[in-house]
């Protein structure tokens, strides 16, 4: 058995799976919608800055931290973002499962 070739097939599954799709479908509702992709395209720029700020050992202020959780409040709004967050929470399961069932199935080697 090649280990490889099953990560790729593994790798398909999860492009192919409903949650994948939604998540593609949700995007192209976005790309469509010039403000929804302007509002979703700066969340994430902020958001990815403060992760970078975290990584880093700062932790931002309290202000910048509630002014996220109203700017996400805001944007969940839009049915296509919300949509989109729906969908790429359930995505996040799944590849969280998978990687608890990777991890776990070579935990014996670690005891």
């Amino acid at each position: 058995m090649n280990v490889y070739d099953k990560a790729h097939d593994l790798a398909r599954a999860l492009q192919s799976c409903e949650e994948a799709q939604s998540v593609e479908e949700a995007m192209k509702a976005i790309e469509g919608d010039t403000d929804s992709k302007r509002m979703l395209d700066d969340f994430r720029a902020r958001q990815m800055d403060m992760q970078q700020k975290m990584m880093t050992g700062e932790m931002p202020a309290q202000e910048e931290m509630e002014k996220m959780e109203k700017m996400f409040e805001v944007i969940s709004m839009n049915p296509d973002i919300a949509r989109l967050f729906d969908a790429e929470r359930r995505l996040a399961v799944i590849i969280q499962d998978v990687n608890k069932i990777v991890s776990e199935s070579l935990g014996h080697l670690y005891q």
